[in-house]
């Protein structure tokens, strides 16, 4: 009886080469189906192939501080194709090559999770909850009411000011209907996202440690990433039925 073939294992390097960034200047440049088309090997080659290898490294460490993170690398990792349905910008491919770990029972939401993403100019590093949906930010701002202060720590520990920037936010002019004019965590519940963010330079991705500096980030990150998904989880657990006045 024949045997079926096992799928090849990904052999490739946790990490770019040079080539890898040309590759997506010259995307840059030239994005449309008529340069990409003929290349596709090419990026599998140069970007897919790292990128996943990488996003297997840096989920495998993740086991230790973000367990409810972990999940196969292909669903991690990013398409490089652009959802144009919407927006007036057509243009086919991402210039960047990005993964995310959201969050296990949030993965088709938004939530508060990990990303990291490649491109030719730089590398960026993020972490927290970046526009969560109309539920979820309900839910963090009422959990900010009464744990602004712990989050406060959270950002203001010393390893996390050295390491990343805070999210500009995209708060909003007023209070949200029905929270307090006046309370002292007024400018986080104003927020409509939190979370964490680092650049480095594009040459990042072509070192060896590449894996090694995104989980060193990611880890630092956790506590707040935690604390985000805190009152999200919370809200999804469903509520036990009250019968006959008991419980």
């Amino acid at each position: 009886m024949a045997r079926t073939a096992k799928p090849a294992r990904n052999t490739a390097a946790p990490y770019l080469r040079p080539e890898a960034l040309t590759f997506l200047r010259n995307l840059a440049r030239h994005n449309d189906r008529e340069w990409f088309t003929p290349r596709k090997a090419e990026f599998e080659e140069l970007l897919r192939q790292p990128m996943l290898a990488l996003v297997r490294r840096i989920t495998d460490a993740m086991v230790d501080f973000a367990p409810n993170h972990v999940r196969p690398a292909e669903k991690s990792l990013f398409r490089i194709y652009r959802d144009t349905r919407f927006s007036a910008d057509k243009r086919p491919y991402k210039t960047h090559v990005a993964a995310w770990w959201s969050h296990q029972g949030l993965e088709k939401t938004s939530g508060a999770g990990y990303y990291f993403h490649i491109s030719a100019k730089e590398v960026i590093i993020a972490a927290g909850a970046y526009m969560p949906e109309k539920d979820q930010l309900a839910a963090i701002r009422h959990w900010l009411l009464d744990h602004h202060q712990e989050f406060r720590k959270l950002l203001q520990n010393r390893k996390v000011r050295s390491a990343f920037e805070e999210f500009e936010g995209n708060a909003l002019t007023r209070p949200p209907k029905g929270f307090p004019k006046e309370h002292p965590a007024l400018d986080l519940i104003q927020c409509r996202q939190w979370g964490l963010a680092a650049t480095l330079p594009a040459a990042e991705a072509l070192q060896s440690n590449l894996a090694a500096t995104v989980i060193r980030y990611f880890r630092i990150a956790a506590p707040v990433v935690d604390a985000l998904n805190t009152p999200i989880a919370a809200a999804l657990v469903p509520k036990k039925k009250v019968l006959f006045g008991l419980r």
